[in-house]
């Protein structure tokens, strides 16, 4: 038998390491030459980013959201106008879902607020209670001024039962009842109550007590109670709550039984109207914090001295006048609903150079936001996005934003991010590179 000589054996494989050095080889020594060639001749065309500033709203009958889709919703030509005289001394009117200030007078001033104040008290207990929870009333909580539901020392509730006692009828000796089971204390609960109107964006609001009673440095804004208004009507069970016309309860023991009824005129006077909270001391006069929801929006408003006795109705037309003015001058527009693709930017290397043959990526966001617009707003949206980008780059990378710009000033700042991953550049481009040189 003929034996092959190991040299024949190895000659191909030792060939093919060669041809593989000779290539890694020519990539290093004609490295620059290759990319200078490619870019110039076998490079895809250069991708410009979307980097401009697209208005979508104003200065036109029809309007272009960011989708490219028209709107055509004509808004009542008096959008200009304010809601006429109002009686409170102090008003703002907010849509809930932006917290866009649709309308204010002396919206930051710091006045009392009188019962208004157990919009917060409810929105703690629900937050850091159970409806099922039981209430045991102290001497101190019994002893709360008019109005009363005169729960008396020792006794026990539900607090479901008890937050309907509050928001209802607006009963003080409840509300400090609840303070003690939820917070120890009514200073213990009202650090809970500054907490969470901290926490809300409220930057003038001092809560003392959870039943508004008059007391030093107890004071709110009508921006502050339209803030916290629209935090509440997120809450379902809040929302259930204020809209209930009536509700029947015992004390736990069944020996005595109440019923309380919703105080809240304008609930039934208005279409549209969801509650929420009436007020009244010496100090504050009459106040209301008020909700309503049309056309697909809700509205806040509120009225801080609203006139004294014996004008308890101005409050009810006062915040009438705000509501209307909201939902007949302002249309809920959708900016932005969806995807937007932005365009493709290239992926470079650390030297500056395009790196690789396929290597830009296409870019996108998605957004779903809606906004109370009038006739006389505009709005644009600026994309800033960069002209390349250095390879590494990750799928879900943040590259660049969209901004959102109201009448100039920017309400919404939305990330862009790449829409795939992009390795960075390595030999494996060169020999690309090459074999494409080579099939030329």
């Amino acid at each position: 038998m003929k034996h092959t000589p190991i040299l024949s054996k190895l000659s191909k494989p030792i060939s093919i390491i060669l041809c593989l050095i000779s290539l890694i080889m020519l990539c290093s020594i004609k490295h620059n030459t290759i990319i200078s060639v490619h870019n110039s001749h076998f490079a895809p065309a250069t991708y410009e980013p979307f980097n401009d500033t697209v208005q979508l709203y104003g200065n036109s009958n029809t309007n272009q959201n960011a989708n490219g889709n028209n709107d055509t919703t004509q808004l009542n030509p008096e959008s200009a106008k304010i809601p006429g005289s109002l009686h409170a001394l102090s008003a703002c009117l907010m849509d809930a879902s932006s917290g866009r200030i649709l309308y204010g007078k002396g919206e930051t001033t710091p006045l009392a607020m009188a019962s208004t104040t157990k919009i917060m008290t409810c929105i703690i207990a629900l937050e850091n209670g159970k409806l099922t929870d039981t209430v045991t009333v102290s001497k101190y909580a019994s002893t709360m001024p008019d109005v009363q539901l005169n729960i008396c020392e020792g006794e026990q509730y539900l607090l479901g039962d008890l937050l309907y006692s509050l928001m209802l009828e607006s009963h003080n000796d409840t509300a400090v009842a609840i303070a003690e089971h939820i917070g120890g204390s009514v200073e213990g609960f009202a650090a809970l109550m500054n907490e969470k109107a901290t926490a809300i964006g409220c930057t003038d609001t001092l809560f003392v007590t959870p039943n508004g009673l008059d007391k030093d440095n107890h004071h709110s804004t009508a921006k502050d109670l339209c803030l916290i208004a629209a935090y509440a009507v997120k809450n379902s069970a809040f929302c259930d709550i204020i809209k209930t016309s009536s509700h029947s309860f015992s004390e736990t023991t069944g020996k005595r039984r109440f019923t309380v009824n919703n105080k809240d005129a304008f609930l039934t006077s208005y279409n549209g109207a969801i509650g929420i909270k009436t007020g009244f001391t010496g100090k504050a006069g009459y106040c209301f914090v008020g909700g309503a929801q049309k056309n697909g929006m809700t509205l806040v408003s509120s009225v801080l001295a609203s006139g004294w006795p014996p004008n308890k109705s101005y409050k009810w037309s006062d915040t009438k006048k705000l509501m209307d003015y909201g939902f007949n001058h302002y249309t809920s527009f959708p900016i932005i609903d969806g995807i937007i693709q932005t365009g493709a930017i290239a992926v470079i290397d650390s030297f500056g150079r395009r790196a690789g043959y396929t290597k830009e990526i296409t870019t996108s966001f998605e957004a779903h936001f809606s906004y109370p617009l009038c006739e006389t707003d505009n709005v644009t949206v600026k994309y800033n996005l960069p002209k390349s980008l250095t390879a590494p780059v990750n799928k879900g990378d943040n590259i660049g934003s969209a901004v959102v710009h109201l009448n100039g000033a920017p309400i919404m700042e939305i990330p862009i991010q790449s829409e795939v991953s992009v390795a960075k550049y390595n030999y494996h481009d060169i020999i690309k590179f090459v074999l494409e040189m080579f099939t030329i």
